[in-house]
């Protein structure tokens, strides 16, 4: 099975929001956060789902890219 690539508008639909489940790129890889509480609703603490989020990640986030590989990945983010 070959990944998907997401570009900024398809991401987008991926917010987490009207049952839609709620993706994240960060450095050219896209993950599902559907299952984690913490970004239930699509959003977490005031970062949205289906966004590019490597400059929050890397710069804002206490755990920086630690929780990444507990993600499953569904694809591949290309601008």
């Amino acid at each position: 099975m070959s990944e998907a690539t997401f570009n900024q508008a398809e991401l987008a639909k991926f917010n987490g929001q009207a049952g839609q489940p709620a993706y994240v790129a960060v450095d050219g890889v896209v993950y599902d956060v559907s299952g984690i509480d913490a970004w239930a609703g699509g959003k977490h603490h005031g970062n949205l789902a289906g966004q590019e989020l490597t400059a929050i990640i890397d710069t804002r986030s206490p755990h920086g890219r630690s929780v990444l590989k507990k993600l499953p990945v569904v694809g591949k983010y290309a601008e």
